[in-house]
């Protein structure tokens, strides 16, 4: 069961109202009218909870499953326990989402600025903006309207904020300009200066990082990620992307539309990223190339050479999907045969 010390729900919603909503199909004996007041997984749902089934690993606790109501796959569906209210889509775990946002949306800030925020004289407010305690918003920063400021955020010199974004706890933002509906996670480092030096006869030297950090509407950028500044051209996050905790994205790098990128990857300098890439967990991904649009890269792979469109590698360095899977298997086969030498 959802706590409620932490989720405030807006439920309850009957079997027929979540039907409506996710354009599910309702089949089976359940009661259209029973009253559905939360979301459960298939082992613990009970009979006024709401579960999903979309993978068959899930099948046997399916089977058993005591939930009121069930969003199924039309494949699953003779496998259903008696009684069961069935919401028959092709996309079970996408409605369960939907459902979850019915539910749970976000709850906004109460408005106004904290008495111990800082915000300069300088700075624009939009209606509606909510500043947190500790925060500091400096000159010729812009809030957009309905944002959410957390607490000890700082909001560096001009940045721009666009309307109903939301910026957790401790973040800081400079040099940037950042979309409409935002949501950046506590601990996220934007607009810090590029990774940039040359060498002399002392050493290396930093050279100054000149550009900005561009983010479109529609973004998530998770705990911790740090996004740097252009050193000249800006580094750009596109429209819908979602980004995981822990990720780090160098100065000048370009991520298109729509991309996904997961937990504790590097984009190194200048790389460009087409739309909807996806990069799985612990990617490294070196400097100047170019990911075209629908590439995916498999966890743990090291990129090293320009990718074109819609192509699946992995591996380090990085391979075809099924190169990378063969190498595997001669892997695996090799291990055999050492076993049975011994």
């Amino acid at each position: 069961m959802t706590d409620p010390r932490f989720f405030r729900s807006h439920g309850p919603f009957t079997v027929a109202e979540l039907a409506a909503m996710t354009g599910a199909e309702l089949v089976g004996a359940g009661d259209p009218g029973l009253a559905i007041t939360d979301l459960a997984p298939l082992d613990t749902a009970g009979p006024t909870q709401v579960a999903f089934l979309e993978n068959r690993r899930y099948l046997s606790g399916f089977r058993s499953c005591r939930a009121g109501a069930c969003l199924v796959a039309p494949e699953f569906v003779p496998q259903a326990p008696e009684g069961m209210a069935l919401l028959v889509t092709p996309r079970p775990r996408r409605n369960f989402a939907r459902i979850g946002q019915a539910f749970f949306p976000p709850e906004p800030a109460a408005p106004g600025v904290h008495p111990a925020a800082v915000v300069d004289p300088a700075a624009e407010l939009g209606d509606s903006v909510s500043i947190g305690p500790g925060a500091v918003v400096a000159a010729g920063a812009r809030i957009g309207a309905r944002s959410e400021i957390g607490p000890n955020v700082v909001i560096g010199e001009a940045v721009e904020i666009g309307e109903a974004t939301r910026i957790g706890a401790g973040a800081s933002v400079s040099h940037a300009l950042i979309g409409a509906r935002v949501h950046i996670y506590p601990g996220v480092r934007i607009g810090q200066p590029g990774f940039g030096f040359e060498m002399d006869a002392d050493g290396p030297f930093m050279v100054p990082q000149l550009g900005r950090v561009i983010v479109e509407d529609d973004v998530e950028i998770g705990a911790n990620t740090t996004i740097d500044r252009g050193s000249g051209p800006d580094t750009v996050i596109g429209r819908g992307t979602m980004i995981d905790n822990l990720v780090q994205i160098g100065h000048n790098v370009v991520v298109g539309r729509g991309c996904i990128i997961v937990a504790q990857v590097g984009i190194s300098g200048s790389t460009r990223l087409g739309n909807r890439v996806v990069l799985a967990g612990q990617v490294g991904v070196a400097g100047h190339l170019e990911i075209g649009d629908g590439v995916q890269i498999a966890a743990k792979s090291g990129v090293n050479r320009s990718v074109p469109a819609g192509v699946a590698v992995g591996g380090a360095p990085a391979v075809p999907i099924r190169e990378f899977r063969r190498q595997i298997a001669a892997i695996k086969r090799l291990g055999r045969r050492s076993e049975g030498d011994t």
